[in-house]
């Protein structure tokens, strides 16, 4: 995948932040944290991104309310542009992957985390700079 993309990631561990975004960089990808989903809702509000990655269990305000949050936004703002977001989480019950779709994700990944499986999911949902 050659192209830079603008991503938000959403994740409040330190570590995980590192992991993360270390990998995209090589990539050339253009990385702004949010440490929860409250960070994250105020960020899309200011800034444009390509792609946003949510982990799902964080303080202040969780993936899954941030990600209905911005999506009732978009609704909103009528924006012609519904911003992907792709879950990354430890949580890999079956059941995971369908909530998350149902509050609003395209994708879901399971950590630990998998660069060239997340280009893959870039792929399939025809997530471009």
């Amino acid at each position: 995948m050659g192209e830079s993309l603008k991503i938000l990631l959403v994740e409040d561990n330190v570590l995980n932040q590192r992991v993360v975004t270390f990998s995209l960089k090589k990539y050339n990808h253009e990385v702004t944290i949010a440490n929860n989903g409250l960070e994250a809702v105020e960020l899309f509000r200011e800034y444009k991104y390509d792609v946003i990655l949510m982990d799902l269990m964080m303080p202040v305000m969780d993936g899954l309310e941030a990600t209905v949050k911005i999506r009732e936004e978009e609704e909103i703002n009528n924006s012609d542009r519904r911003i992907p977001i792709i879950a990354i989480t430890a949580n890999t019950m079956d059941n995971d992957r369908d909530t998350c779709i149902s509050y609003g994700m395209d994708d879901f990944m399971s950590k630990p985390f998998d660069i060239e499986k997340l280009h893959e999911i870039f792929s399939e949902l025809n997530i471009t700079g």
